[in-house]
């Protein structure tokens, strides 16, 4: 990783790009601020370290500087003893931290690798490949529990392939990542390394490339073997025989507490019944029996009991406003209570439920946090308990303001969120939409007995991940929410192609998939805002003639919108006249390709697109 120091004074400077680069961080060094603010414009780095005196505050003005240029590296302030009101005037400028002089080295070692952890949450602390492995915080690298010994550059590299393992990276940059700005080697310095970390790595042990070379684009990290990573997982099953047996015992335990429950439950069903055919309907009562019914829904499906979590839905159905008032309806419910206890008397015990084909991956080192926003308690202990073997740990919200203290005390890592609750004015959609302004990185799955198109619509506009129907075991349920997990940590770039000729649609899916991207194709420009929306891509392809919308409008309305003004726009086209080119320049494109297409040429041009939006994000 690479570190900015700007620091006047080299007494203060020199023992911590030391103590950094024996830490194989990558560090440069600025004696003022102009200076740092050129390196800062003009290269990669993951953190800067800026010097504030009481007699200067060019550190300060500098971070200031950085922010209003929309910099979102970490920024770390030192400053004199005793100043504490300029503790609070950086702090306000955009630094992420402030340490007094004089520090203690191993402390601010400590806060600077805090900075970099924080700035890759979605990465494990611990890199690893197979049985590779790299720590950041102590900079040590290990096969099969033998250290090896690499150089900066080496490490450099290593980290950074661990750390984007589906990502190409060019020659340019990677030059740009591990060598600092005073050094001036060729793309073939960068050719030398990887083939020296490459000898090491099989001199360690490691029989395949690990470094893998796409011709004529970069390098990227090869996948770990599959078999490797089966018979890991079989390896753990095994020494972990017990963990089933302790897992089923507390799926048993909650079972029969909700089993006890259930008699109060369908009594208040019973008590809404009676006085429908009496027509002495109490409005408190039937909310009541809504929220119970809302809740069996989600609770007997996730203890297998499908066909009872059915007939809860359309108890809660029947009991939907306007209120049902007609002897029918009291004998329709009365019908549908005597089947809910059937169905409950009928329910497989829980050694003889099928488990889901969705076996849990192996437990991380640190645990992803899912919070779970429901009101069903029962459901939420349940996922909870089966959330262990998966490795994560779940925290639960019973209510809207209880999730938001959460979500501000300890961001998540995956949110899991009910539409409705028992208190009829809290709506998920709501904090959907929070939740997609202010913490945008979380995946959030909608997990909801809702199965209207305008929910989903609605759930999609606003961000949601997925969306997933009640009932789910939850061994299905924890399935999506690791995949969603995965898909952030990927860091998979999403990709939206536009175009009427279905072959060229086929073509790019089957191009560009095999390089990570998550392609999304559409033939109708009609529905081009709403697909734009929901998908949220880092790169868009158009073509330019188009039935109803052409390419250079959708453009145009593209570059209109504050949202996506800075989304990067491609177009495909057979028009080669001069003319087309200029007015698709002319309304913010940042590439035109003509076909027909140049597999090398398109992939490159993609590839550099995406990479470059990366940067600037960074």
């Amino acid at each position: 990783m690479k570190i900015l120091i700007v620091d006047d004074d080299p007494a203060t400077a020199s023992p911590l790009i030391e103590a950094l680069t024996s830490h194989h961080y990558t560090v440069e060094a600025a004696t003022n601020p102009e200076n740092g603010l050129e390196l800062a414009q003009t290269s990669h780095y993951d953190l800067a370290v800026l010097d504030v005196t009481p007699q200067n505050l060019d550190g300060i003005h500098l971070c200031q500087k950085l922010r209003h240029q929309g910099s979102q590296m970490p920024i770390l302030l030192l400053g004199a003893k005793g100043s504490s009101a300029d503790r609070i005037r950086g702090l306000e400028a955009g630094a992420d931290d402030y340490v007094m002089k004089p520090y203690d080295l191993s402390e601010l070692m400590a806060r600077i690798r805090a900075l970099l952890r924080r700035r890759n949450s979605t990465v494990s602390k611990v890199l690893t490949w197979e049985q590779l492995r790299l720590e950041p915080d102590t900079g040590k690298v290990t096969y099969k529990g033998e250290s090896l010994h690499l150089t900066p550059k080496e490490y450099g590299l290593l980290e950074l392939f661990l750390r984007h393992p589906r990502r190409i990276f060019s020659r340019s940059v990677i030059l740009d990542h591990i060598w600092s700005s005073d050094e001036f080697p060729g793309e073939e310095a960068v050719t030398t390394q990887i083939k020296g970390l490459r000898q090491k790595l099989k001199a360690a042990g490691i029989k395949i490339n690990l470094i893998e070379t796409v011709y004529g684009l970069g390098y990227r990290l090869k996948d770990a073997p599959i078999q490797e990573q089966e018979d890991k997982q079989v390896r753990e099953k095994v020494a972990d025989g017990t963990s089933e047996a302790k897992l089923m015992a507390a799926v048993a335990k909650i079972w029969q507490t909700f089993k006890e429950s259930l008699p109060e439950k369908i009594d208040v069903f019973r008590q809404v019944s009676v006085t429908l055919a009496t027509g002495t309907l109490n409005q408190q009562l039937c909310e009541n029996a809504k929220i119970e019914a809302h809740r069996l829904v989600g609770s007997l499906g996730s203890f297998g009991c499908a066909e009872g979590s059915k007939i809860a839905r359309e108890i809660e159905q029947l009991l939907q406003t306007p209120t049902p008032a007609t002897p029918q309806d009291a004998h329709k419910l009365k019908d549908l209570i005597d089947s809910l206890q059937q169905a409950i008397a009928n329910k497989p015990t829980l050694d003889q439920v099928t488990p889901p084909t969705c076996d849990p991956p192996p437990a991380s080192t640190s645990p992803a946090q899912l919070l779970v926003i429901d009101d069903d308690q029962i459901l939420s202990q349940h996922i909870e308990i089966e959330a262990k073997a998966w490795g994560l740990q779940v925290d639960s919200a019973p209510h809207l303001q209880a999730a938001k203290r959460a979500i501000a005390l300890h961001p998540p890592n995956v949110i899991l969120l009910d539409l409705t609750f028992a208190d009829t004015q809290e709506n998920g959609f709501e904090l959907l939409a929070e939740l997609a302004v202010q913490h945008s990185n979380i995946p959030v799955l909608i997990f909801s007995s809702q199965n209207h198109l305008s929910s989903r619509v609605k759930a999609a506009r606003l961000g949601a991940a997925t969306f997933l129907q009640k009932p789910m075991t939850p061994p299905e349920i924890l399935q999506a929410v690791t995949q969603a997990i995965n898909q952030q940590k990927s860091g998979e770039s999403n990709v939206l192609v536009v175009d009427d000729d279905p072959q060229i649609l086929a073509l790019l899916r089957h191009l560009l998939q095999p390089w990570g991207l998550n392609v999304t194709t559409l033939a109708h420009p009609q529905r081009f805002w709403d697909v734009l929306e929901a998908v949220s891509p880092d790169l868009l392809i158009l073509d330019v003639e188009m039935p109803e919308y052409s390419g250079i409008e959708l453009c145009q309305v593209v570059r209109h919108d504050l949202r996506w003004s800075n989304l990067p726009v491609l177009f495909l086209s057979a028009h080669t006249e001069v003319q087309t080119v200029q007015q698709v320049f002319t309304v913010g494109a940042d590439d035109y390709i003509k076909k027909p297409i140049v597999e090398a040429e398109l992939i490159t041009r993609v590839l550099n697109r995406l990479e470059r939006r990366s940067s600037n994000s960074s």
